[in-house]
């Protein structure tokens, strides 16, 4: 099997590649850089080919999509910046990516008889209740333009394609990239207190583990939309934060102390400072993974302990 993998150069992307490695299938690696990670000859991670692609030039994709003939297409190249993207300046090209792009990789992988998964978010939804979303909910209202321009790359993968999966997750956190676990530690070293949201509920998602779920997906034929975080409950960015500095003390090499920060609950509005409007309900129902025969991906405290080891100082 071949697979081409599109932003490799984030967090998802990275760890999907190596997953691909670790199982001696064949993946390409694709970004906007001229090459991975600077490596002068364009490797991307283990050893694997890497593609320089512009996912919003429709020609570009389709001459990389016929020269490569993949199997299947696992699409995790994204605009992620939430907040940036509610800058008028930035709109465009939030969904030239998010939306456009996402068409032009649909659009290829149909010429080509490729596979298509493609990694959404719980931003497609309005965020409010208890009630964990469905996989199959189509109640959609996103927030923000982020959720908005990731909803419309949904509809133009169902609309073109009957071979996809589209994989919502939330919450994500990998070594090769920013996320909440490397915030709260900076800051941590250097703040004695902090104020972290109490009144917004999800699942944390590993990309380690994550990749090895999309990588078991893709070699089915078990098409459909999916939600995908770990297991472990649910929690609020509080309960979070004072989970990854219980840990991070007990590992002792993150300069953080049983008394060092102290963590408050705040509300959304008490916090009162993102740009863009947030989900207050990030509950993901993940039972059709099991219905489908996926394994579940570990529990979140587990994962939030093996990512403190990776990253280790």
């Amino acid at each position: 099997m071949k697979v081409l993998v599109t932003g490799v150069a984030g967090q998802l992307g990275h760890d999907v590649m190596n997953e691909l490695a670790k199982r001696g299938i064949e993946g390409i690696g694709s970004d906007l850089a001229d090459a991975y990670a600077g490596i002068a000859d364009g490797s991307a991670v283990c050893g694997m080919p890497y593609e320089s692609c512009d996912i919003t030039d429709y020609a570009k994709v389709a001459a990389l999509m016929e020269n490569l003939k993949p199997d299947a297409v696992i699409h995790c190249a994204a605009w992620t910046a939430v907040d940036l993207a509610e800058d008028e300046d930035k709109r465009d090209k939030v969904f030239a990516i998010n939306k456009n792009g996402t068409e032009n990789i649909a659009k290829a992988a149909k010429e080509t008889g490729a596979k298509m998964m493609y990694i959404s978010t719980d931003y497609v939804f309005d965020g409010q209740g208890e009630t964990p979303w469905d996989a199959d909910c189509e109640d959609f209202a996103p927030l923000n333009v982020y959720g908005a321009s990731k909803l419309e790359g949904e509809k133009v993968v169902r609309a073109l394609l009957d071979r996809y999966f589209i994989v919502r997750i939330a919450w994500v956190f990998g070594k090769n990239g920013k996320n909440f676990i490397k915030t709260m530690l900076n800051v941590g070293k250097s703040h004695d207190k902090l104020k972290v949201v109490c009144d917004q509920v999800g699942t944390p998602t590993y990309t380690y583990d994550l990749a090895r779920l999309l990588v078991d997906m893709i070699q089915t034929e078990k098409y459909g939309t999916y939600h995908a975080t770990n297991e472990g409950g649910y929690i609020s960015w509080y309960e979070f934060a004072k989970e990854i500095f219980r840990q991070a003390s007990l590992a002792g090499t993150f300069g953080i102390t049983q008394e060092k920060p102290e963590v408050e609950a705040v509300t959304t509005a008490e916090y009162g400072i993102s740009k863009a409007a947030r989900p207050f309900n990030s509950r993901l129902d993940k039972s059709k993974l099991i219905r489908e025969g996926f394994e579940p991906l570990p529990d979140w405290k587990d994962a939030l302990r093996r990512y403190l080891l990776e990253i280790g100082e």
